[in-house]
């Protein structure tokens, strides 16, 4: 078993004297600028009294995409959101959606799952869509709510009837009538069982790919790792960290080990990332996870026992926060 030296990178000049020698044209570099983002915040600030809920925090978030916002209780993520939602007025900063200071009209534009919502009693799941599609010009058509909630099983039960997922379900779907460009989704599976819980990812995923974009506030890291593209880390008011989970995993912690029992390992086979015999184990340390299973696949090395430890959101939390996401 032999480990490879990796190839060295071409040199600039290389490249050109053989593009040249093979009679090769590369196109110019064209300068291609970024979409603007759906949402923008500049240097937000909220305070209520002395203490500085919102203590100018700043991201942008692209279209079609699911965006997190972590921190433990009190770190300011959901005044941050009540603010952007137009809740409440900030002390000072700017949002703006589409590259225009926010408006009347941005309510019209997205949709709002609360982390509590009180329902007008004695309505079916039915009645109550119907209901809120009454307070906009435009409803979302109630068969394409029904379906990309998975409502059509309780659709005409009493809404006080329902089980906690469920509930979650017709919230969502409310959160839709106006059929938003932007929905906010408040710690939506708290209390839910994991089976509801990832059913309910499911409908977030689905309701992603029709091109809506997802901020996500979540107190489970498997859910934002599920979900989300890029996330923000809050603490006592600030962005502490921010980046796409898998990239910020790397960045923190770098590479992954995947163990492998050594009779598992043909004896001529040969790795290029750095490896070590632990306890009857080869311990491979990698930046690339997958590109490393696939050299062990063609390497015919039988994956049956393989395991592989990688840091996730949780740890990352605790090494920038020093406390857990209760």
């Amino acid at each position: 078993m032999t480990q490879r030296e990796p190839a060295a990178p071409m040199e600039a000049g290389s490249r050109i004297c053989l593009s040249a020698c093979i009679g090769l044209s590369f196109p110019a570099m064209s300068d291609k600028r970024e979409p603007t983002p759906i949402l923008e915040v500049r240097d937000l600030h909220k305070s209520y009294g002395k203490v500085k809920a919102v203590d100018g925090i700043s991201f942008s978030v692209r279209e079609g995409s699911c965006f997190g916002i972590l921190g433990p209780n009190g770190a300011g993520k959901t005044t941050a959101i009540e603010v952007i939602e137009t809740i409440h007025e900030p002390d000072s900063g700017e949002i703006l959606y589409r590259g225009d200071h926010v408006a009347r009209s941005f309510k019209e534009n997205i949709g709002i799952q609360f982390q509590d919502t009180s329902l007008q009693e004695f309505l079916t799941v039915r009645e109550t869509l119907e209901l809120f599609s009454k307070l906009y010009p435009r409803p979302r058509p109630m068969e394409e709510i029904v379906a990309a909630c998975s409502l059509e099983e309780f659709i005409d039960r009493d809404n006080r009837k329902l089980s906690g997922g469920q509930r979650q379900r017709m919230l969502l779907g409310i959160a839709l009538v106006n059929n938003p460009d932007l929905l906010f989704l408040d710690e939506p599976t708290t209390g839910l069982d994991p089976h509801a819980r990832r059913n309910f990812w499911r409908l977030v995923q689905g309701i992603k790919a029709q091109g809506k974009t997802v901020i996500l506030t979540t107190h489970y890291m498997d859910e934002a790792e599920f979900l989300c593209d890029y996330i923000i880390i809050m603490d006592h008011g600030r962005i502490i960290e921010q980046g796409r989970p898998r990239e910020l995993l790397l960045k923190h912690f770098g590479e992954a080990i995947i163990r492998v029992p050594e009779a598992a390992i043909p004896s001529a086979s040969s790795f290029s990332c750095p490896f070590e015999s632990e306890d009857g184990f080869v311990a491979f340390r990698c930046a690339d996870t997958d590109a490393t299973l696939r050299e062990l696949v063609a390497n015919r090395v039988e994956l049956g026992g393989i395991l592989v430890e990688r840091r996730n959101l949780d740890d990352l939390f605790l090494k920038l926060t020093g406390s857990g996401l209760d």
